[in-house]
């Protein structure tokens, strides 16, 4: 049985575009992928997440700021449970708007992550988790799961990869059906890289093409873990205005590839 992913975003924080390059009298990208963007559509890019679907499970994994427009283009009518990388905002603003997804859960829809990762979605959403709380249409049902070892949702094993990421300490990328998904990250914790060795496909965040950055993998950076790992195939994503589609393919080896918002895939 196959795997079944869909890209709802590729893009970092920002977007692409960017504000402030659409704006007069700033800094145009030097690439002008935001200038681009009205004429490919892979250089629109919403914040990064992934809609997967196994047999009758489908989970979502991070519910971003655009989570709204990313089910309605999609046309997700349903969710098993979602998961949760890490609790920067641009990967967990869109939990208000669960709520369609829960309705139809009297024990609430489960969300899973890191201790600190549930932490901050109670501590930025609290109206949802007071027991004072009028619970209405407004309000999502949700059950928080924390986890630090392999967990099911449905018919999927998701495994925990701790990775670094700035001032996270609990950043999790997750292993499940022969893939691995890691969109934000810096380098790992000691021996969680032996858990993504030859993965059938790994995602894997890609910032720019160069430049280091002090939280994010750049492209040189992320293709060598990928060589590492013996990845099969690699798709790179949470990416800024710094990746060019046309341009920057000349730095991929034939098993790699930059990931787009839309993009569908079987494994």
């Amino acid at each position: 049985m196959k795997t079944a992913l869909t890209f709802l975003g590729t893009g970092t924080s920002h977007g692409v575009p960017t504000v402030d390059c659409m704006m007069e009298g700033f800094v145009r990208c030097p690439k002008g992928v935001c200038q681009e963007s009205a004429e490919d559509h892979r250089h629109r890019r919403l914040r990064s997440s992934l809609f997967v679907r196994y047999g009758e499970t489908a989970v979502l994994i991070d519910a971003t700021p655009d989570f709204r427009e990313q089910m309605l283009t999609q046309n997700i009518s349903r969710m098993d449970g979602v998961v949760i990388t890490h609790k920067h905002v641009d990967h967990i603003l869109g939990i208000p708007d669960l709520r369609s997804y829960s309705k139809a859960r009297s024990e609430g829809l489960p969300i899973y992550g890191s201790s600190e990762t549930i932490q901050a979605i109670r501590e930025s959403f609290a109206y949802i988790f007071d027991p004072h709380t009028v619970v209405g249409g407004g309000i999502p049902r949700l059950h928080e799961e924390v986890v630090t070892e392999p967990f099911s949702v449905g018919e999927i094993l998701f495994e925990p990869i701790r990775v670094e990421h700035g001032a996270c300490r609990q950043c999790y990328g997750y292993r499940f059906n022969d893939i691995a998904y890691l969109p934000d990250m810096k380098a790992f914790y000691p021996g969680e890289e032996e858990k993504i060795r030859g993965v059938r496909l790994l995602i894997i965040d890609c910032l720019r093409t160069e430049r280091p950055h002090s939280t994010h993998l750049i492209l040189p950076e992320a293709i060598a873990i990928a060589q590492k790992a013996e990845a099969k195939n690699t798709l790179f994503t949470h990416m800024c205005h710094g990746i060019h589609y046309k341009h920057d393919q000349r730095y991929l080896f034939p098993n790699m590839d930059f990931a787009f918002d839309g993009l569908s895939l079987e494994v």
